[in-house]
């Protein structure tokens, strides 16, 4: 997690170092509404341009997914942004706004208005014409990316309907891109800000295109196959087989994709809980029921549909020089475990096959399908990994006291959680108190993308 933080907090800064370049006079001492513009300027461009930041994440790019550690981190990052875009925008508002309430009840006194003077360059002169226009749009438009942010922020909102309204966003970003273009300060675009400026506003404004024409991850998707259905009702989950057998890539243990068999739901994320085989192109999900969406899949899913799949993305996926792994899955977040010793049973005995790590697996769960647990232990058998399950209400929740006594080679080992965010946090803060380097032996999955 420490790359996201550092690209949100260095793109913070970034911007305002570029804004204190460009802007001679930032904090001088003088009459109150200079001051009140300059403000409204800073506000204006760092709102604009985390907004810009969040429509380019929100593609799903390639490129800086390794860096940031995954499209789980690039979509925490992107909420980051569209937060900071939003308390900005709500502060770029009320500087625009406050002092003309303040002059309405007279806490401060109009200012002189002389003269204005006539502008020489057209296309100032010609965004100067536009402002009228740019300031009653960009307004309307930003109540509504106050409220689309709102709801994408609030969980029980309707996945389904958030997938809809949330792609309102593009369009309200591209009315705050002439929004921006127009007001913006006329010498900044002379400047480096300027420059940075309108890089950020022509990538976020490709990338709201592309979402509008529902285009994101068109390049990384394929048409597959349902093949087979098998429904666990101890834990209420779904296991889809689906095949895949033009155009996918191929997938690490440990990644995800998203799944689209019904266009008004849109894309869900899922991991991928088998291993990938050329000669067998198949890709299966285990699904739990969690939501509406979910609830509904095992009568909605039939065998022989067709479905979309848009990946692989992700980058848990178990690769480290440590001896010693551990694992630790709660709930659902068995997945990535479960085709990872998928793959490690298929290269036993191969030629190429390297030496493994030794691995201790945690499963947690509250609740209990005999068949499903026999075909854990039946993987983690063929897989030669340790395997413990823990069951809420006959055996306590797992700690790190627990798990380091159950493995003692846990000072040089890796750990991968997958599971509840406030659980991995909390086994993280445990492991960390007794000298474990979390920040680069403690992975955790961050499966939200809202």
């Amino acid at each position: 997690m420490q790359n996201p933080k550092r690209a949100f907090w260095g793109s913070l800064a970034v911007l305002v170092l570029l804004w204190l370049v460009a802007e001679p006079r930032p904090f001088g001492t003088g009459p109150f509404f200079p001051l009140r513009e300059r403000m409204v300027q800073l506000g204006g461009v760092l709102a604009i341009g985390c907004m810009s930041m969040a429509m380019i994440l929100a593609l799903r790019p390639r490129w800086p997914e390794a860096w940031l550690g995954g499209l789980d981190k690039m979509y925490r990052l992107h909420k980051w942004l569209g937060i900071a875009a939003l308390v900005t925008a709500i502060v770029h508002w009320l500087w625009a706004n406050g002092p003309k309430w303040a002059v309405g009840w007279g806490l401060l006194a109009r200012p002189e208005r002389g003269a204005r003077p006539i502008i020489e360059n057209p296309i100032e002169a010609f965004f100067a014409g536009l402002r009228g226009l740019a300031e009653g749009l960009g307004e309307w438009a930003f109540y509504g990316t106050v409220v689309l942010i709102a709801l994408a922020l609030v969980q029980w909102f309707p996945y389904r309907l958030f997938y809809k309204t949330h792609r309102l966003i593009a369009l309200a970003y591209l009315v705050l891109v002439f929004h921006a273009v127009t007001l913006m300060k006329f010498s900044y675009w002379m400047s480096p800000l300027g420059l940075i400026m309108g890089g950020l506003l022509a990538c976020g404004t490709w990338a709201a295109v592309l979402a509008l024409l529902r285009r994101v991850g068109a390049g990384r998707q394929v048409n597959g196959r349902i093949t087979s259905l098998k429904y666990y009702p101890g834990v209420r989950a779904i296991e889809t087989e689906i095949e895949v057998p033009h155009g996918w890539p191929g997938h690490s243990p440990g990644q995800f994709a998203f799944a689209t068999s019904d266009t008004s739901e849109g894309a869900h994320p899922y991991t991928i809980a088998s291993a990938w085989s050329a000669e067998n192109p198949r890709i299966t999900f285990i699904t739990k029921e969690l939501g509406d969406h979910t609830s509904q899949l095992r009568e909605k899913l039939r065998v022989g549909q067709e479905v979309k799949v848009e990946g692989p993305y992700g980058c848990f996926t178990f690769d480290d020089d440590c001896a010693h792994q551990i694992w630790i899955g709660g709930g659902i977040g068995i997945t990535p475990f479960v085709a990872r010793m998928k793959e490690l049973a298929m290269r036993t005995g191969t030629p190429a096959c390297t030496i493994a790590p030794t691995v201790h697996l945690f499963h947690t769960t509250a609740d209990i399908d005999e068949e499903a647990l026999g075909k854990l232990a039946a993987d983690a058998r063929s897989a030669d990994v340790r395997l413990h399950v823990l069951v809420g209400a006959r055996d306590g929740r797992l700690s790190g006291e627990r798990i380091r006594e159950a493995a003692p080679e846990w000072r040089t080992a890796s750990i991968w959680f997958c599971g509840p965010t406030a659980f991995g946090e909390a086994l993280r803060r445990d492991f960390a108190m007794h000298g474990f380097p979390v920040g680069e032996r403690f992975h955790q999955e961050l499966f939200a993308m809202r």
